[in-house]
């Protein structure tokens, strides 16, 4: 079925799991992404990646890993991106096959009218299509306001458009400012509070304090001194590893796919071109060298291992720093061999 504006909110607040395909298409694929995480998070649910390489050599894949049980309980989205005409086989396997498990999202660009693959999500009852265009002037105020409700902030228009402009009118950008302006608040949803214009300078953007990206972006570059340091200086009894381990992850999620169609043969710098806004100014140099250095089945590896810490992290006594520092040190030790 095709989701409107009005109605898409809620189908990924309150998901049905009775739907099998979300499939988020458009220009803005920034804003694909973040709905895409939007519903994992109301679904509790981790991400697990597959390929749209893989589901074309084996269609019936896809049914599969969305009716796989999830070893350590609960929800497994299984996350395609790209998601290309190669995937359309395993989608018919996946709508016409029994009932499943995990939802399946898939993130792609613009498509035509004519594409396989939107007819099937725009016509089925097991599906949810929805096309994202990047939001501008009052529509980016709304989005703003929208997202920061979630996180239990009231946001006035004039602030709203505020932080829109400096996230360049990127979903994922601004949904990423707002739950750290919500932290610093002390607000949540059955707490809400006021943000202001105090609040956003103190911690806005620019503010580098806590910037776990970093240390996921020493371990893809290879810098081993630069990232021993950085974990030499975590504190002992921190609870940083997790959130870590989710920026190296969100890192994963934006080279992934970018790092498929080059292998299609895309040049890198259009790739670069094309992602646009979805990249803070100062991280396109090392996204750059990251789209040259690793291969795509390289970061599969590395996705697979990252989640796999998560979930000890999450559910077994591992010293977490420990853990981590061996993790993102082994990462790096492999970029230094590409």
């Amino acid at each position: 079925m095709k989701a409107s504006k009005t109605s898409i909110g809620r189908s990924l607040d309150q998901p049905n799991r009775a739907i099998r395909l979300y499939l988020f298409h458009g220009q803005d694929e920034s804003q694909s992404r973040a709905l895409g995480a939007r519903l994992v998070e109301a679904l509790g649910a981790s991400r697990f990646l597959i390929s749209a390489g893989t589901i074309k050599s084996d269609p019936a894949s896809l049914a599969d890993e969305a009716g796989a049980m999830n070893l350590f309980g609960g929800v497994r989205a299984v996350w395609i991106e790209p998601a290309t005409k190669d995937i359309e086989e395993g989608v018919i396997a996946l709508l016409e096959g029994p009932a499943t498990e995990n939802p399946v999202i898939a993130i792609a660009g613009a498509l035509p009218k004519a594409s396989g693959l939107l007819k099937l999500a725009e016509t089925s009852p097991l599906a949810v299509a929805f096309a994202s265009y990047a939001p501008e002037g009052e529509d980016a105020e709304g989005m703003v306001i929208d997202i920061g409700r979630r996180y239990g902030l009231k946001i006035a228009p004039p602030v709203a458009a505020r932080v829109a402009d400096a996230a360049g009118n990127d979903q994922a950008i601004a949904a990423q400012e707002l739950q750290k302006l919500a932290l610093y608040l002390d607000a949540s949803p059955h707490s809400p509070k006021e943000l202001d214009h105090d609040a956003i300078d103190a911690v806005g953007a620019d503010n580098s304090e806590g910037d776990f990206l970093r240390l996921a972006d020493l371990a893809l570059t290879g810098n081993v001194r630069e990232l021993a340091a950085a974990l030499a200086r975590l504190p002992a009894a921190g609870s940083e590893a997790i959130p870590i381990v989710r920026s190296l992850q969100r890192r994963l999620l934006m080279l992934a796919p970018a790092r498929a169609r080059v292998e299609r043969g895309e040049r890198p710098d259009a790739v670069m071109t094309s992602l646009g806004r979805a990249l803070f100014w100062k991280d396109k140099p090392v996204l750059g060298q990251l789209l040259q250095k690793w291969r795509a089945a390289d970061l599969a590896t590395v996705a697979e291992r990252a989640g796999r810490l998560e979930r000890e992290l999450m559910f077994t006594p591992v010293p977490e720093r420990e853990a981590l520092g061996e993790e993102l040190l082994a990462i790096a030790r492999k970029a230094r061999s590409l």
